[in-house]
């Protein structure tokens, strides 16, 4: 078994760390999926988090959210409903990777206390969110 830490198996995805929908009314469809599935609000977002743990022990978690079917979050107006976020164990190896191959990344970046974010383009435009999550997340 390769360790996790040496570089030619850091720069990939680790697992799923949400996905996004767009509604005319978060609220009305979050309230939808509480009724009939059972999903609980997340703490102060139209949403749900499913907590679970890596094969080491290592916490994590998955988001399951709805956004305005108005947002640009996905890309520019008028195109996705949805989109993908994957979790990633090093974001910068990753995009390092991914440019070299000639795959669209797009040139924003974030930071915050829920960890670095940047996207991407598969071949049918579809915009995918990539996350570095901080430790123990």
């Amino acid at each position: 078994m390769s360790d996790e830490s040496t570089p030619t198996t850091r720069g990939r995805v680790t697992g799923l760390g949400g996905i996004f929908f767009k509604t005319r009314d978060p609220a009305a469809s979050l309230a939808w999926y509480q009724q009939h599935l059972g999903l609980e609000p997340g703490p102060g977002f139209p949403g749900s988090v499913f907590k679970w743990q890596a094969e080491d022990g290592t916490p994590g978690a998955t988001i399951w959210s709805l956004f305005s079917s108005e947002t640009s979050y996905f890309g520019p107006p008028g195109g996705a409903d949805h989109m993908v976020n994957y979790r990633v164990d090093d974001l910068d190896a990753l995009l390092a990777k991914l440019e070299a191959a000639g795959v669209v990344v797009l040139p924003q970046r974030e930071a915050s206390e829920f960890g670095r974010f940047a996207w991407i383009l598969d071949p049918d435009g579809h915009r995918i969110e990539l996350w570095e999550p901080p430790a123990g997340m």
